[in-house]
């Protein structure tokens, strides 16, 4: 494994490179509120998709700036993707290849270039909105709405306490035609980000009928990263589930589909 950290437009990018070239690149966002980032969201998470061949990227995007962020996170994760389209011949991998995948908050902001990626009034003036599409996005018990299930301190990180500012980053309201492919996956007894917002945005993906694999598991808290014994957090009920833990072994299923269904359809219209 090789590993090399950047920094771009203040975020710190950790980059795992694969041996062979890879098979895709994904932009790892871990979660933590928009107050933190989740470390057991990280590296653990990047270093199993390597393991499967594919480039991991975590990107430690600002949490910190006050009195809110508003959309520095998403021009972070943007700049990142951009970066990795600009670099791809270098890192031998194909452009059309990059995803994104977020925890909790990090849910929401992977989910919110993968669906707001298009809307040029959330980014700066120079941003190729083509450029930084994602391919598709893997989105883990995801903060989605503003409304009634809103996980609320998220919200007023990015957009302070004006429900209507917050309104902005309630995905569920901008899915669209253009929304990328969606890997989902929560928990039912999520006291923390309730599965309410993973149904809000399924109802929407339904709408437009953007493709989604969604897994709702019965049993477990919140913030179970890849619910094995490397990630465990006993003090806070986050133990190893093998039945959780099949989520990540199911991703890599679907993301090879995703590809695979991709390179059908550019031989078709070759």
């Amino acid at each position: 494994m090789k590993k090399f950290t950047l920094e771009k437009n203040g975020a710190r990018i950790d980059v795992y490179e694969t041996k062979e070239p890879p098979k895709a690149a994904v932009v790892i966002c871990p979660g933590g509120g928009y107050e933190n980032l989740s470390d057991r969201e990280g590296e653990p998470v990047a270093k199993q998709f390597l393991q499967d061949g594919y480039m991991a990227i975590v990107l430690w995007y600002e949490v910190k700036k006050q009195p809110m962020l508003g959309n520095l996170p998403l021009q972070q994760l943007s700049d990142t993707v951009s970066w990795l389209r600009d670099h791809a011949q270098e890192y031998r991998m194909e452009k059309k290849h990059i995803y994104v995948c977020g925890f909790s908050a990090g849910g929401h902001l992977a989910g919110s270039l993968g669906i707001l990626w298009n809307r040029k009034e959330y980014f700066t003036e120079n941003t190729d909105l083509k450029k930084h599409r994602p391919d598709g996005m893997i989105l883990a018990y995801p903060v989605i709405t503003s409304g009634e299930f809103a996980h609320r301190s998220s919200l007023v990180r990015l957009a302070g306490d004006d429900p209507a500012k917050q309104e902005a980053y309630s995905l569920e309201k901008w899915v669209d035609e253009d929304c990328v492919p969606v890997y989902l996956w929560g928990t039912f007894v999520d006291d923390a980000v309730p599965v309410e917002n993973s149904l809000l945005l399924l109802k929407e993906l339904a709408k437009y009928r953007i493709p989604v694999e969604y897994h709702l598991f019965p049993e477990g808290v919140h913030g179970l990263s890849l619910a094995t014994k490397e990630v465990e957090e006993p003090e806070a009920q986050r133990d190893p589930d093998k039945h959780i833990a099949r989520w990540m072994p199911l991703c890599l299923e679907w993301l090879d589909h995703v590809m695979e269904k991709k390179a059908a359809v550019t031989k078709i219209f070759r």
